[in-house]
């Protein structure tokens, strides 16, 4: 009797979870997303290159430490002629320098921009070709501008990015910000979400770290560097690709092969602290990074991370969970996960074994990251090695 009662609970809880995640016919409204996996568009054309006379490092299946490895061995010369032919696998390849993967996505997007340009007039195409096609070219110009410096670039499905705030390839101290659901190339720096949208977060937090007034390209600042990672394909809006894991299981594969290739390429005094914002949680909690990949996982209006407790996930890496703000709309999610829908226990609980991380000050569901919080504060002493000075008791 008190199994089937217990079953019975759990069969509501995952119908009042499709409910609230779903909506009322929300998943259709939201569509199915498909997730870009797999190397760097240009794969092929870089492993057929012999120019150099030698193997070049697959992109499919070399580990960080062997990309770098191999362009350390690379005279300059030969570096940036392999970023001129290949813009789109060096500008993406997890290992390879950073100077020089800003150098082929700045190319990269040069390419882009003038592909979407003769789009948007080419008279086979549609009134809504067009529209889109300058939408993309006005994005890449915007990521051309003097003093961004571009990590990552991927121009396949919605769009895939990484842009650095400080000097990564000198910092001590390194921060990766991976976002939730609506991210992607077009989305990642919107202008009316200032701390909302995952640039916006990187910048704030660069910023509080002693950077210089949070802006792209300063100098070291604080001795810090802070990467706003939209590397992988989010769920849009509400739908039932919020509420299931299979982006995040996609997207945990690539992020741990760049905090990976993040380590392998740079010389900080110790591996990246990552924040994991709304379903961008659920990345990091199937990641599990160990301690060459991450110092601390910081998770941020959570939906859950897809595993049951901190005890599923590596414990030499601290798992901090941010306090909930009573105006986040997450805390509406029920935390279950059950038939494949939910993405389980509240980290924020007192049973599931995160370190707690106070909010006071913070607003909304992308509000943790606003100056003058005390969540901002405490991201930023864990992104410069220092305990938060403001711990909530349990």
């Amino acid at each position: 009797m008190l199994l089937r009662h217990g079953l019975r609970r759990a069969l509501a809880a995952t119908a009042i979870t499709a409910a609230t995640l779903l909506g009322a016919g929300g998943w259709a409204a939201a569509g199915t997303q498909t997730p870009v996996t797999g190397p760097p568009p240009g794969s092929s054309a870089w492993v057929a290159d012999t120019t150099l006379g030698v193997r070049l490092p697959d992109p499919a299946g070399a580990a960080p430490a062997e990309v770098a490895a191999f362009f350390d061995g690379l005279p300059a010369a030969q570096r940036d002629a392999l970023a001129v032919r290949h813009p789109l696998v060096v500008g993406n390849l997890d290992g390879a320098p950073v100077p020089l993967r800003y150098r082929a996505n700045e190319l990269a997007l040069t390419e882009e921009l003038g592909r979407e340009q003769a789009r948007a007039t080419d008279p086979a195409l549609t009134a809504q070709d067009h529209s889109a096609a300058l939408a993309r070219a006005e994005r890449y110009r915007s990521l051309l501008a003097d003093g961004r410096q571009i990590l990552a670039f991927d121009p396949r499905g919605r769009g895939q990015v990484a842009e650095v705030f400080g000097d990564l390839a000198a910092a001590r101290h390194t921060a990766v910000v991976v976002p939730g659901s609506d991210t992607d190339l077009m989305t990642f720096d919107r202008a009316g979400s200032r701390y909302g949208a995952t640039a916006g977060m990187a910048r704030a937090l660069y910023g509080a770290t002693g950077g210089a007034g949070g802006g792209a390209g300063g100098g070291a600042g604080g001795g810090a560097a802070v990467v706003a990672w939209a590397g992988y394909t989010t769920p849009v809006g509400v739908g039932l690709d919020a509420a299931t894991e299979d982006l995040a299981e996609a997207g945990a594969q690539r992020l741990g092969r760049f905090l990976t290739g993040l380590a392998a390429s740079t010389a900080p005094a110790a591996p990246a602290t990552v924040f994991c914002h709304s379903y961008g949680s659920v990345v990091c909690g199937l990641a599990a990074p160990g301690p060459a990949q991450a110092s601390n996982v910081v998770v941020l209006g959570s939906p859950g991370l897809g595993v049951p407790d901190a005890a599923a996930l590596d414990p030499r890496v601290p798992l901090w969970a941010v306090e909930r703000n009573a105006s986040d709309w997450i805390g509406d999610v029920p935390n279950v996960s059950l038939l494949g829908l939910g993405h389980g226990a509240d980290p924020t609980g007192d049973g599931f074994g995160a370190r707690p991380l106070a909010s006071t000050g913070s607003h909304g569901h992308t509000g943790y990251f606003a100056p003058g919080t005390a969540s901002l504060a405490g991201f930023a002493d864990l992104t410069l090695g220092r305990l938060p000075a403001d711990v909530p008791a349990r």
